[in-house]
């Protein structure tokens, strides 16, 4: 391989120890930067906030470096520059490209930082080998509701702080509003003064009413789905957790064995499960 092509190859690569420890370290940089973003919400002396903010900026330049790895390693730079995730990580270095800039809304731009996480979500390598499909789900289904509660806060924060510092003081204050909010409870201690902030809380509610009825519904779907299954051993991945018409492996497509009655535990054995042999009918005559 050439250079392009091994750079674009463990940029992506979670098989081999290289490919795992570069993307561990970019989830472990993104990671940091949010505790950053939460950190510099608490007062703290001027020695520590510059120290903070340096390491921010460092962690900034790293991601710039590595969106123009992904962009000169892509085959279709224009069209990888219009995917999701390259607007993800565009979004993650703004507030680096456009720093010298003035402009409010490139602060609010860096808590969707946090979206750049959607890339690891997808791959079960980096989260700890989880071993089937349905913890996978359930692992997707908790980053999407914590990452759009850090999200909503970040952002409540960042318009709220500055004209209602007694409400919104900490970042753990905005996570109380966010959930408060998206849950539609509404207990009414913390209420957002400005317009900006409350047009967010509209959205805030919307989405909670849309997104966590939803992710609800799929986490009771896939324990529903696990409580249907049935234990079939893989022959060749070893894989145990199967629906009971399972013809093949869903990891690896390997036929299954088909299931025989002694297989089943003793209390599901019924006489509908058992078979009761007969005599052709010129043998079951007497003579």
């Amino acid at each position: 391989m050439g250079l392009r092509q091994r750079v674009a190859f463990y940029l992506d690569d979670t098989s081999t120890a290289v490919g795992r420890s570069l993307n561990g370290a970019i989830a472990m940089l993104i990671l940091a930067s949010a505790a950053l973003f939460v950190a510099e919400t608490y007062s703290l002396s001027a020695s520590v906030q510059q120290i903070l903010h340096l390491a921010d900026w460092s962690i900034l330049s790293l991601f710039t470096l590595e969106y123009g790895l992904r962009l000169w390693c892509a085959e279709r730079p224009l069209r990888y520059a219009f995917s999701f995730y390259a607007i993800a990580d565009l979004i993650a270095i703004l507030p680096f490209l456009l720093g010298f800039l003035d402009i409010r809304f490139i602060r609010l731009l860096r808590w969707l930082r946090i979206l750049r996480l959607l890339r690891f979500v997808e791959d079960r390598a980096l989260l700890g080998g989880l071993t089937t499909t349905d913890s996978l789900i359930f692992a997707r289904i908790l980053f999407t509701l914590m990452a759009i509660i850090f999200i909503y806060s970040g952002l409540i924060f960042q318009i709220e702080h500055a004209a209602n510092p007694e409400g919104f003081q900490t970042f753990l204050d905005a996570v109380y509003f966010a959930v408060v909010t998206m849950t539609t409870v509404g207990f009414g201690d913390m209420i957002p003064v400005s317009e900006t902030g409350r047009w967010l809380t509209v959205m805030m509610i919307l989405t909670g009413i849309a997104l966590i009825p939803t992710q609800i519904g799929n986490f009771i779907q896939q324990v529903s789905r696990i409580n249907q299954s049935i234990c079939n051993d893989c022959p060749s991945c070893g894989l145990s957790i199967h629906q009971s018409d399972a013809q093949f492996c869903r990891r690896c497509g390997t036929p299954l064995n088909p299931l025989a009655s002694s297989q089943l535990p003793v209390d599901q054995i019924s006489p509908a499960n058992t078979v009761t042999p007969t005599l052709p009918n010129s043998e079951s005559r007497l003579p």
